[in-house]
Parts: structure tokens; C-alpha cells; sequence
């Protein structure tokens, strides 16, 4: 469990970790030099989700020895069909990260919503529904490990 005290704003109680894939984790299909690192280290402390409709045939080959849940989107509304996830999860118990369109709802849904953007850049729709934005999805991840950096910029 990932555990955030951010004063004047939110005590957080996080089991699971929601990523978009491309555009997020990825760029081009291929993870973003740094990240399946960062992830491993966030998997020994809570569950990690990757929602993608895997755009380029890689999600499977890219998260070989990463201790992460894939799950395809099958469905022709990606945006719904997230929302309905992190419900199903407990949105109060989720940070989700995204930068598209159809992460816009997943973003709002869940106790923190991280909008990346990236070289993919991002959904205005999803920017204003974000808690968060940053410029990398490092950095999102390094806000993650260590707690001190998201305190320091959501705290009140």
C-alpha cells in the first residue's frame, strides 16, 4: 500500500496504481527509458494496472518481468469502459495516470488523477479533469516513491 498524508488536502490510501499505456507509459508502443524501473519498484508496494487499447500490437512483449495486470480494451468506448474499471476497483483507493481522451473520465473517477504530458501530449478534457499534471511520466513515478515531492506540491 502507497500511503500520503498531504496536509490541508487528502489522505490517501492507495492499493492500486491505473496506467494508460500509450502516451503514458509508452511512446510509439515502446516504454519510455526509465519507467519499467521505476514500476518494479512501485509493484513490491501495491497492484499496477496498465488499461490500453494497445495502438501497437506491444503491450504484452514490453511488460515481460514487470509484475503488472494488463488489461486489453475490447470495448469501442475506452473512455467509459475505464470509468466503469476504477469503480470497480474503488476509485478511493486508486491514482490513475493518463493523458488521453478516453483517460479523461478514469482521471476524474479516481482519489488522484496524474495527467502526463508527453510527447504524445495530452486531452484538454483529461487536463482539466487531472489533480496533477506533470511533464514526464518519470517524474509522475518519482512522485510516487518518494512521497515528499507530492506533499510538496499538493499540500494547502
Amino acid at each position: 500500500m502507497l500511503e500520503y498524508e498531504i496536509p490541508n488536502y487528502k489522505n490517501l490510501k492507495i492499493n492500486n496504481l491505473v496506467f494508460d499505456f500509450n502516451g503514458t507509459l509508452a511512446c510509439g508502443g515502446k516504454f519510455i527509458t526509465g519507467v519499467k524501473e521505476r514500476l518494479n519498484i512501485l509493484a513490491k508496494r501495491c497492484n499496477i494496472v496498465v488499461l490500453t487499447a494497445d495502438t501497437f500490437g506491444t503491450v504484452q512483449d514490453m511488460t515481460v518481468n514487470i509484475e503488472i495486470e494488463i488489461e486489453v480494451i475490447k470495448s469501442s468506448n475506452g473512455r467509459l469502459y475505464k470509468k466503469e474499471f476504477i469503480e470497480k476497483l474503488g476509485p478511493q483507493n486508486i491514482i490513475a495516470i493518463g493523458n488521453g481522451s478516453n483517460d479523461e473520465l478514469m482521471l476524474k473517477s479516481a482519489a488522484l488523477g496524474i495527467l502526463i504530458i508527453g510527447d504524445e501530449g495530452a486531452s484538454v478534457s483529461s487536463l482539466m479533469s487531472s489533480d496533477l499534471i506533470v511533464k514526464d511520466i518519470r517524474d509522475a513515478l518519482d512522485l510516487l516513491i518518494y512521497p515528499k515531492r507530492l506533499i510538496a506540491t499538493l499540500r494547502r
